[in-house]
């Protein structure tokens, strides 16, 4: 009888070269080494992620990609709901929520739903696809890295997963005012945002943009070995991520992608103070007037947003009002608040008081004040359904308010503050601070090897 061996399995290749890369959270210049498929490089400073790599990203992304679009479209030509009460029956679908905005005379609120809903997601998906299929045809398609940076800025605005929950709110508050019919829209809404976040997930942009190199396509002459060594005048890449290093800085573009080349966001910290201040600005009259308000037999009065969530307490929806409550209250007011604590930290960084404050954790912040905002259009897809849903004249009758609107524009304002931030500014005037000196980011020294 054989005795079983074990052998001991080869570790998996690596799928990537080891690259340069600056840490858009904290300015720090690294090494990230070569890595095997679903692995994960993280920054030695701040631990901000710099390089996902996955098993076949570019096949597995298109196939879901490919999907999300097919489903997309059924949850735009498919029925959202049938409605019925009082023997009078109403049918919709998910345009009849923008068209109805612009009938109220709401029209910005009705392009806002629009373009978050059915331009950006579409944009989103059919770029990509794009790409993917141009990078695997004889000859690759034309202007594949211009349409991906449009796919990859479209994705900031796609709030399908958003516009899901509005739904359920919507299909929740309806229970008690007329019987509903649930369409094949919201089923295909619900599986198209599982696909979403798996095509998110499975892709590697960085595996994109290297194969965009690899096929020609960069917007100048690339160098023919990638440099490892670290330069004080190096700048990395938001949109691809490429470190290079322009001969002047004013009016340099990436070689790879053709975005431009910044040392820091432009103007950073009084962009984003003049977001945060107009946001503010209309916080107010977005929760002193009306967002919606619901005519029932004659009867009915406006409604605010804190109104809506005592209403929902009375009704003991609890679960309910508190999500309301977190999404369209506790959210803008956290975004507002924490990209103000930044913005104070780090101009109060020359004193004691602080450089205490924690860089890393202030880091980690942003990031989970970017991702959050989002999650505050809830409110409005949910406003936005209910006007199209509900019109059955006398009987009932649900019509969003002008502090919708205003609402609307707080969330689009903090998406700006929260995307104009720069946060290795923190990250600088720490640098600059004689209570607690970090190491500059243009320190003439070998970049750190993350291992």
């Amino acid at each position: 009888m054989l005795n079983s061996v074990s052998v001991p399995r080869d570790p998996e290749p690596p799928v990537s070269a080891p690259a340069l890369r600056e840490c858009f959270g904290c300015g720090q210049f690294q090494i990230v080494p070569a890595l095997a498929a679903d692995t994960r490089s993280d920054c030695v400073r701040c631990g901000i992620a710099l390089r996902r790599t996955r098993r076949d990203p570019l096949n597995r992304a298109l196939a879901l990609n490919a999907t999300a679009l097919v489903l997309f479209a059924v949850v735009w030509l498919a029925l959202l709901m049938k409605v019925s009460t009082a023997g009078i029956e109403h049918s919709t679908s998910l345009i009849s929520g923008p068209v109805e905005l612009v009938k109220h005379g709401l029209w910005p609120l009705g392009l806002v739903v629009f373009f978050t809903t059915a331009l950006a997601p579409f944009g989103k998906f059919a770029g990509t696809i794009y790409v993917l299929i141009g990078l695997r045809t004889a000859t690759p398609l034309p202007n594949l890295r211009g349409v991906f940076l449009f796919a990859r800025k479209m994705a900031i605005w796609a709030m399908l997963e958003v516009l899901l929950l509005g739904v359920f709110v919507a299909y929740t508050k309806l229970s008690d005012l007329v019987h509903i019919e649930v369409g094949a829209s919201i089923f295909a809404l619900g599986l198209l945002s599982v696909v979403t976040v798996w095509a998110d997930t499975v892709l590697d942009p960085d595996a994109v943009w290297e194969a965009i190199e690899r096929c020609g396509q960069t917007h100048s002459p690339m160098p023919a070995v990638p440099a490892l060594d670290f330069h004080p005048s190096a700048i990395g890449c938001e949109g691809c991520g490429l470190v290079s290093v322009p001969e002047h800085e004013h009016g340099a573009k990436c070689p790879r992608c053709g975005s431009a080349l910044h040392a820091r966001k432009p103007d950073s910290l009084n962009r984003t103070w003049a977001f945060i201040l107009a946001a503010a600005v209309l916080y107010v009259p977005a929760n002193a007037y009306p967002v919606l308000t619901v005519i029932q037999l004659g009867a009915g009065q406006p409604s605010t947003i804190l109104g809506g969530v005592e209403e929902l307490l009375a009704s003991h929806m609890y679960p309910l009002a508190l999500l309301v409550f977190f999404a369209s209250v506790l959210v803008p007011v956290f975004k507002l608040i924490g990209l103000a604590i930044m913005l104070m930290a780090t101009m109060l960084v020359s004193t004691a008081l602080g450089a205490s404050l924690g860089l890393p954790q202030r880091t980690k912040l942003y990031y989970v004040v970017a991702w959050i905002g989002r999650w505050s259009m809830v409110d409005i897809f949910m406003e936005s359904l209910l006007g199209a849903i509900v019109q059955f004249g006398s009987v009932v009758t649900i019509a969003p308010g002008i502090g919708a609107v205003a609402f609307c524009g707080v969330v689009i304002l903090t998406i700006f503050a929260a995307e104009g931030f720069d946060p290795r500014v923190m990250w600088d005037s720490a640098d600059r601070n004689p209570h607690r000196p970090w190491r500059s980011r243009r320190a003439p020294l070998e970049p750190v090897r993350n291992p």
